[in-house]
């Protein structure tokens, strides 16, 4: 039972007591004071009776009527119809009965068990009654007490109506200030309930003395988490540029370069057509000769800040160094109809950078671009790559070769053939989803990723292929959307959980998370077996949106993840009070783990900072035997890839 219930239990058993005592004691003051005026109503009442009896007498005598008894009788009857008595009777010197008058003791308008509850004792009246110099009878007098019955409840009831007013008006009042009083209380729960979902958070200090105490100590320790997150997330950050980067350029180093290539190739959303360039600076060893070394780290610093900006705000770009001299650009983004135009740009960029410098005539660059496929193999694109450059180098000391675009084996849409199409796809649900399974290093399942494929013509389009028009066209929302119903759907139809990625812009769209919402509270049985993720890049270049996401989402119980985690990880540091559940770590940092100590140093690292924040740690696209061993060492909770079939 909740503190609060067992305050309004004390405090209405308090009250009820307090009411139900006050309304005793007053009926019993009420029932004696009546008492009183009873008594004293009766005996005034005999004494009356006997003067105006004993008048009678006087003047039968006079009248010399010996009549005595039947004077008696005429006096007091006619004062017992016309007064409220009980009983009036008169007995005589010798003790015989000269009057006995009764009345029905019935009292009306009151309740048997209130009479007998509030018996009323009053003491009869007694007189002594004189004919003359000698004594006549003794008169006793018992008033009607139906109305002193009736007063007595009538007083009860106005009591108790008073009281029931009363207890309404305490009752709204305490209501207030009880709710005014627990507010503290209840940020106090609110708090504890977000350290236990792994929320950090501070809140302000309430006026209460013990609870500012409690609230001063969880504020404490969610300062010290936050603190402790944020060295250990800056201690991985400077241990991934030490492994990953150059620590010239910033670009990554080759082996990185080259298995975040390979996992974007291999990847299901990878685009149909990418494109990979490459920087050749000639004579770098004499250049470094001739100029120093630190002239020459600012020229290869400024040539890297060239290759690897972005005329968007992010398309996924990825730069490299491969050797000494020669630095690549990796542009996934980049559509097949705007490669052309792309590798001019970064030409023209790189070329203005080099002008800058102080010893650009001297200074011999070859640059070299090739478009390749999504089922292209890694070293034929490369082979391309070093022919494409080979040629460059042949044309001077501003050797630019871009290669032809090669025709894609998929159908060529405009973007108005890609909005017919996927407008229709959302409206006929046309999507396709596949399910793959993501288990424990155990092999245990713990949820199935949904992978949608779009048919179209006898042609079946991959997430990479259609994804980015999605977005472009501003349809991703609704295929988000349409993603988390089939979802739903397989979750409702067995006992498997499912995941499902959301895209970034996705989460900046108000009116699907408000859909969203309402899809999950008709659902409140299975959302607990919903999961949903967003990729690591998205979440920390849209905050704010990611942070307002989950805070929306976190009360129906979904599970919430970060995918392709791992080249940002340190940013998420930021995150750490939005109590997400789990973590896929990107393929880049997985491929060849087994023979790269490096990223498994790296890796250990990321997996114990993820635990410390509570997250299931999840090894993306795992398709080696010989890893699954390794990544169990490493403190992984789960796997998917091609090794679990």
């Amino acid at each position: 039972m909740s503190l609060i219930k067992q305050l309004w239990i004390a405090i209405a058993a308090i009250t009820l007591l307090a009411l139900g005592g006050s309304l005793l004691v007053s009926t019993l003051n009420a029932r004696q004071y009546l008492e009183q005026q009873l008594t004293t109503k009766n005996s005034d009442n005999a004494n009356i009776l006997a003067q105006a009896l004993q008048s009678s007498l006087e003047e039968a005598e006079a009248s010399a009527n010996g009549d005595t008894e039947g004077v008696a009788q005429t006096t007091l009857g006619a004062q017992f119809d016309i007064g409220h008595y009980r009983n009036i009777s008169l007995v005589g010197p010798d003790g015989e009965e000269v009057v006995d008058l009764r009345a029905d003791a019935r009292i009306e308008h009151v309740p048997d068990w209130f009479v007998k509850w509030a018996a009323i004792e009053g003491r009869p009246g007694v007189a002594h009654v004189q004919n003359g110099w000698h004594q006549f009878g003794t008169l006793t007098v018992e008033s009607h007490s139906g109305y002193v019955y009736q007063a007595l409840w009538n007083n009860t009831l106005q009591l108790l109506w008073w009281f029931l007013v009363i207890t309404i008006v305490a009752g709204l009042t305490g209501s207030l200030l009880l709710s005014r009083i627990t507010a503290p209380l209840r940020t106090l729960v609110m708090h504890a309930q977000a350290i236990g979902e792994r929320r950090f958070i501070t809140t302000p200090e309430p006026r209460t003395a013990e609870l500012r105490v409690v609230v001063r100590a969880m504020n404490t320790l969610s300062d010290r988490v936050r603190q402790m997150l944020a060295e250990e997330a800056q201690r991985l950050e400077n241990l991934r540029r030490q492994i990953h980067e150059d620590s010239v350029t910033g670009l990554l180093e080759r082996r990185q370069f080259l298995n975040a290539f390979s996992s974007r190739l291999a990847a299901p959303s990878a685009p149909a057509q990418s494109a990979l360039l490459i920087l050749r600076i000639g004579k770098l060893i004499e250049l470094n000769r001739d100029i120093g070394r630190g002239a020459t780290d600012k020229l290869l610093n400024a040539l890297s800040l060239a290759l690897g900006r972005n005329d968007a705000d992010d398309d996924g770009s990825i730069g490299g160094r491969l050797n000494g001299s020669d630095l690549a650009l990796l542009a996934p983004s980049v559509a097949g109809f705007e490669f052309q135009s792309w590798a001019a740009s970064v030409a023209k960029r790189v070329y203005a950078a080099a002008d800058e410098q102080a010893n650009a005539d001297t200074l011999t660059l070859a640059i070299a671009a090739v478009p390749y496929s999504r089922n292209d193999a890694l070293a034929t694109i490369l082979a391309r790559l070093d022919t494409a450059l080979a040629q460059a180098e042949l044309e001077g000391s501003r050797g630019l070769k871009i290669e032809e675009q090669r025709d894609s084996a998929l159908p060529t849409r405009t973007q108005e053939q890609w909005r017919e199409l996927l407008t229709a796809a959302l409206a006929n649900d046309a999507f396709q989803a596949e399910f793959c399974p993501v288990c424990t290093m155990q092999g245990a399942p713990i949820h199935h990723e949904e992978v949608v494929a779009l048919p179209s013509d006898g042609v079946l389009y991959k997430t990479g292929d259609f994804l980015p028009w999605g977005m472009r066209l501003g349809l991703v929302a609704r295929m988000d959307y349409g993603m988390v119903k089939t979802a739903l759907n397989r979750v409702k139809s067995g006992e498997e959980s499912v995941a499902v990625t959301l895209s970034a812009q996705t989460l900046e769209d108000g009116h699907f998370v408000t859909e969203l919402i309402a899809l999950l509270r008709a659902s409140p049985d299975v959302v607990g077996r919903l999961w949903m993720e967003v990729p690591e890049e998205g979440a920390i270049r849209n905050p704010t949106a990611f942070r307002a996401f989950c805070l929306a989402i976190k009360p129906f119980a979904s599970k919430l993840g970060i995918k392709h985690a791992g080249p940002h990880f340190s940013a998420l540091g930021d995150l750490h009070d939005l109590g997400l559940d789990y973590l896929k770590v990107d393929t880049s940092l997985l491929r060849d783990i087994d023979q790269n100590e490096g990223n498994q140093s790296f890796v250990r690292s990321l997996v114990m900072l993820a635990h410390t924040l509570g997250f299931i740690v999840i090894a993306k696209d795992i398709d080696r035997p010989e890893q699954r061993a390794v990544l169990a060492d490493l403190g992984f909770d789960g796997l998917a890839g091609s090794v679990l079939g």
